[in-house]
């Protein structure tokens, strides 16, 4: 579909207004039309493009502005809408059965990279993404450690293949293994011998997933969501079990919702399993990760 550059800058005016009207952040106007247009941030910002005689567009100016409507009535949330969402270098294939990975989420990565920095051993073996959802998590390590294999766990059927199609995308199939089951279920027969853990569990507390932005808590799943009464019960079962599926010395990584870390560390001690329990930031400075070492021998 062609449209001139003047009558996408006045739908892009209108959608703006909207935007602001439904305290949606009007930034992702632009993120839609570099999808649908394939506009530059450039030219949007600037508005270069209203010159243009002819934009190609993926679909029609109203099937645009329908689209756009459903984001203004429905709070769908635009990741859901145009079936991606862009994630370290990756885009990743999102559909309403999987998790939005956050872009602080990203951050898990970069901790395993600087830990296996100063813990080679790290650097080789297998590691296990569990509650994988679109396996950002397990793509993002596959591409960061050429020399491990990741096992991405999700007991969701529809998780996993969304996931097993975003491997196939990247080419990263050969180094990812896809297990479907609840948590280490699937994974008998690697107890002891997993060099690390990496999660993003449910960890939001169950009265508090209503009073979430309507984007979150009426469209996204909420098996990936609820983490019970405290928020902490994913949590609390991935401290008890983990140790009988890390190695000695293995890596025990996990994202939490602020204000949990003190709660985690103290079960990471209770445990008696574990060393060197740390909480790590995100780039804003809040508390967002919890990470420990299980017992040397």
């Amino acid at each position: 579909m062609w449209v001139s550059g003047s009558q996408l800058w006045l739908w892009q005016k209108g959608a703006r207004e909207e935007a602001i009207a439904f305290n949606i952040p009007p930034q992702e106007i632009n993120w839609l039309l570099r999808a649908v247009a394939g506009l530059d941030g450039l030219s949007l910002r600037l508005e270069t493009y209203k010159t243009q005689p002819q934009i190609e567009l993926k679909m029609s100016l109203s099937e645009l502005n329908a689209l756009w409507q459903r984001r203004l009535g429905d709070r769908l949330p635009l990741q859901y809408l145009l079936g991606t969402t862009p994630w370290r270098e990756f885009e990743l294939k999102v559909t309403p059965g999987v998790l939005i990975p956050r872009p602080e989420t990203e951050l898990i990565i970069d901790l395993v990279l600087e830990t296996v920095e100063t813990h080679p051993h790290l650097a080789s073996g297998d590691w296990v993404d569990l509650g994988t959802g679109s396996g950002a998590i397990a793509l993002g390590l596959a591409q960061a450690l050429p020399q491990i294999t990741v096992h991405a766990v999700d007991c969701s059927p529809e998780a996993l293949s969304v996931a097993q199609e975003n491997a196939q995308t990247l080419n990263l199939t050969s180094r990812i293994q896809f297990h479907q089951g609840s948590w280490w279920e699937p994974l008998e027969g690697l107890q002891g011998t997993l060099k690390g853990m990496v999660s993003n569990p449910p960890y939001i507390p169950s009265a508090e997933i209503p009073h979430l932005q309507p984007e979150v808590a009426h469209h996204e799943p909420h098996l990936a969501l609820d983490g019970g009464a405290d928020g902490l019960n994913a949590l609390r079962h991935l401290i008890k079990t983990a140790p009988a599926y890390l190695e000695a010395g293995g890596f025990w990584l996990v994202e939490m919702m602020v204000g949990q870390g003190t709660a985690i560390l103290d079960l990471l001690r209770e445990s008696g399993h574990y060393q060197d329990p740390k909480i790590r930031p995100d780039l804003t400075g809040r508390e967002r990760f919890v990470s420990a070492f299980t017992n040397s021998p």
